[in-house]
């Protein structure tokens, strides 16, 4: 089977392993998020979270905790998802 490289492994704050899919990846004011859905799970819900890198330029995923900026990358989110259907 070929690996399906929209799948990635995160690890929650408890230690548990949770599959994901990238639906989407976009830039607002120069940084860049990624859109995510629960591969095991039946809840529609999405993940936004921003990319960075590490010490070693590895993309990295972290939570966006300034609500202002999670609004605004939520708001571009839904306008490009309005462009697409």
């Amino acid at each position: 089977m070929a690996k399906n490289e929209d799948i990635i492994l995160l690890i929650d704050e408890n230690g548990k392993e949770q599959e994901f899919e990238v639906m989407a990846t976009f830039e607002v004011d120069d940084r860049d998020y990624a859109v995510l859905f629960p591969v095991d799970e039946n809840d529609e819900e999405a993940y936004i979270l921003r990319i960075e890198s590490d010490d070693n330029g590895e993309p990295i995923l972290v939570n966006i905790e300034d609500q202002s900026e999670f609004d605004d990358v939520v708001a571009a989110y839904e306008a490009i998802a309005e462009e697409i259907i």
